[in-house]
């Protein structure tokens, strides 16, 4: 399992531990959040690896092939070139029948809850190119990128689930 951002490694030992048949690799492009995964593999399971530093935007994944990738909380909280980089990236290196599974905040059809436009607020006051991706878009382009939409989940507090397996 390649994990995109996993931000300060919590997820990463979480599911680490709770999938112990599982290798989970966790990435991320900012050198703090690396230095605390590190300290969570540290103390973690043995099927967690060492973090890899990975910036979804990029052309170049340190990473060659995976049998699935989760994304966490990624897309509404980076610039529109992630998204696009981590779908493009997800169709190059998952396997046949790899699944790709993005979890977060969204818009569908243009329109989000009230609570997640007041989120969306809050993030674009941080960043101006940080937002709600929406569904219809992104399932769009990850079909450009070779992969199938199979399912949304809903989720608590107006979040989704996308899931998506690489064709072939």
């Amino acid at each position: 399992m390649l994990e995109i951002a996993a931000g300060s490694g919590q997820h990463a030992v979480a599911f680490a531990t709770a999938f112990p048949g599982v290798t989970w690799q966790p990435t991320d492009r900012d050198p703090g959040a690396l230095d605390s995964i590190r300290a969570y593999v540290a103390e973690g399971p043995a099927n967690l690896r060492a973090p890899l530093r990975l910036d979804a935007s990029e052309s170049e994944w340190p990473v060659a092939q995976a049998a699935a990738i989760v994304a966490i909380n990624v897309l509404h909280a980076s610039p529109w070139e992630a998204t696009l980089g981590l779908l493009t990236g997800a169709g190059r290196v998952l396997v046949a029948g790899g699944s790709l599974v993005i979890y977060g905040a969204w818009r569908q059809h243009g329109t989000a809850e009230p609570s997640n436009l007041a989120f969306e607020q809050d993030l674009q006051q941080r960043d101006p190119r940080f937002g709600l991706r929406d569904v219809d878009e992104v399932i769009a382009l990850a079909a450009a990128a070779g992969l199938d939409w199979r399912h949304t989940h809903q989720m608590p507090a107006n979040n989704r689930t996308l899931v998506f397996h690489r064709r072939g």
